[in-house]
């Protein structure tokens, strides 16, 4: 019987998951909405695991574009293994994996290699940046606006 981790934990990893597509969107990746269809756009995929297990936890994969992953599926199915397709759409994943990887690590996440055969080419991110490290992108006490100034110069 699948068991589901508490309440608190559920939000702990939905907090750590948010925290992960913000920091992968500041870079400039597209960031899969929750609960898109995956067929409709490639990007970073965030995935919270609810279980109370060693394979629960906060996941990321890459989805390169729809177009791409026809392609490799379509060489894949008709067993044309010599298509260019699989293995490019290997490289692009494998390489998407690696810079995410990077950027996560560089933002101060713990993450590693997720290990588990049903998610090949994928992350597990295991904490967010210590506690009190502010992401370099959030905005700064000296870019708030002062009295008298807009973001274009005084105010007239």
């Amino acid at each position: 019987m699948f068991e589901r981790v508490g309440a608190e934990e559920a939000a702990s990893l939905e907090s750590l998951a948010r925290k992960v597509r913000n920091e992968l969107a500041a870079a400039g990746l597209p960031v899969l909405a929750s609960g898109l269809n995956p067929v409709l756009a490639g990007g970073a995929e965030v995935d919270v695991d609810e279980g109370a297990d060693a394979a629960g936890g906060v996941f990321v994969a890459w989805r390169a574009s729809p177009r791409l992953r026809d392609c490799a599926s379509r060489a894949f199915r008709l067993k044309q293994l010599d298509d260019p397709a699989l293995w490019h759409s290997s490289a692009v994943g494998a390489a998407m994996m690696q810079a995410m990887a990077a950027i996560l690590a560089s933002a101060g996440f713990s993450v590693e290699d997720a290990r588990d055969e049903y998610r090949p080419q994928q992350l597990r991110v295991l904490a967010s940046p210590p506690s009190g490290q502010q992401p370099v992108w959030q905005r700064r006490d000296d870019e708030l606006a002062m009295p008298g100034w807009s973001q274009d110069g005084p105010v007239d």
